[in-house]
């Protein structure tokens, strides 16, 4: 089994945690999105995953070296491909083209997921889906009585279903996939000014193939600053309570309302933390009260009282607020 990630984009509504970091490394609970994904998605493989393709942008030396560094810590080889222009999610997986054979999961890394069930191989694809109570923002598709695919549908004005795309796909032989999604390009197959995965879909469906859902239990959004911090909330409910302390972390005269992550060397010192509070490794926290945030890593937090939150990386903050959102290698004083 392979897994391609088509991780390209700017993240503009991460800003400005993404002015630093692509959106995918942003830590949930300690592990960045990317990690948590490739592990879940190995959870449900029927098979073990042998290779990751990211398909990235301009993003440096040390982000491919770190998304590598994912697979290699879990026993998977990693290819890094480019995508230079934003033409849409098609281009974006044919980017990955030598890696569009056998059996393929692509996955859009920003969501995340909670699932029961193991990936099955009686028919050509698997759509995953979830039920939403307002399908008009998301692309959803029909089913026949079989539960086969019948149509894919972007955006509906009228509620023709519930069954919401949530960007994770399976593919029994990922060079079906990567004909269609050439044919496009050659084709220049457009809409509004992208290359549509879903059009490629539609035309492996067109040709008889079998395209079936897989339902999620929970599907987490990770696109923005509310989503995210929602998105660690209920992560950190579901961690284990021995995945939620890292070693040499140090507690002095505080007090801890879980679920809280307190990451690798963190220090909390005469403070309230939580709940659904995550702090990053090698973090201090001093005379502060803090919930539902995400404190980042090799960070100083002192004399402040925040909620609904994100501190970025090697950022110090001293002083009295109630909710921010401030990036990396920023000094706030209040």
């Amino acid at each position: 089994m392979k897994i391609i990630i088509p991780m390209a984009g700017m993240g503009k509504r991460m800003r400005p945690h993404t002015l630093t970091v692509p959106k995918p490394l942003i830590p949930i609970a300690g592990k960045p999105i990317v990690q948590r994904l490739v592990e879940d998605l190995a959870k449900v493989s029927s098979e073990p995953i042998e290779e990751i393709g990211y398909v990235i942008g301009d993003f440096g030396k040390e982000v491919e070296e770190n998304l590598c560094s994912i697979a290699t810590n879990m026993g998977i080889k990693s290819r890094i491909y480019y995508q230079s222009q934003p033409l849409g999610t098609a281009h974006a997986v044919l980017c990955a083209a030598p890696s569009l054979s056998g059996k393929v999961i692509v996955a859009f890394a920003d969501t995340l997921f909670r699932a029961n069930f193991k990936l099955k191989n009686n028919c050509d694809g698997l759509i995953w889906v979830h039920k939403v109570d307002d399908p008009s923002s998301f692309g959803v598709v029909k089913l026949d009585k079989t539960g086969t695919i019948t149509n894919f549908i972007e955006k509906p004005k009228t509620k023709v279903s519930d069954l919401a795309i949530i960007g994770i796909y399976y593919f029994k032989d990922g060079k079906n996939l990567k004909n269609e999604l050439q044919f496009l390009i050659d084709k220049k197959i457009i809409v509004k000014g992208e290359y549509q995965l879903t059009d490629a879909l539609q035309n492996m469906k067109n040709k008889g193939l079998k395209l079936q859902t897989s339902k999620v239990d929970e599907w987490f959004d990770c696109g923005n600053k509310e989503s995210t911090l929602n998105t660690t909330k209920r992560i950190l409910e579901l961690s284990p309570k021995k995945d939620l302390t890292m070693p040499n972390s140090k507690i002095i005269n505080s007090v801890i309302i879980q679920p809280c992550f307190i990451g690798y060397n963190a220090v909390i010192e005469n403070s309230v933390i939580g709940p659904n509070v995550s702090v990053g490794m090698h973090t201090t926290v001093k005379n502060s009260i803090i919930r539902d945030s995400i404190i980042q890593r090799y960070s100083h937090i002192e004399d402040i009282t925040i909620h609904n939150s994100i501190v970025g990386n090697h950022t110090e903050f001293i002083g009295k607020s109630s909710d921010v959102n401030i990036g990396d290698y920023t000094t706030l004083l209040m």
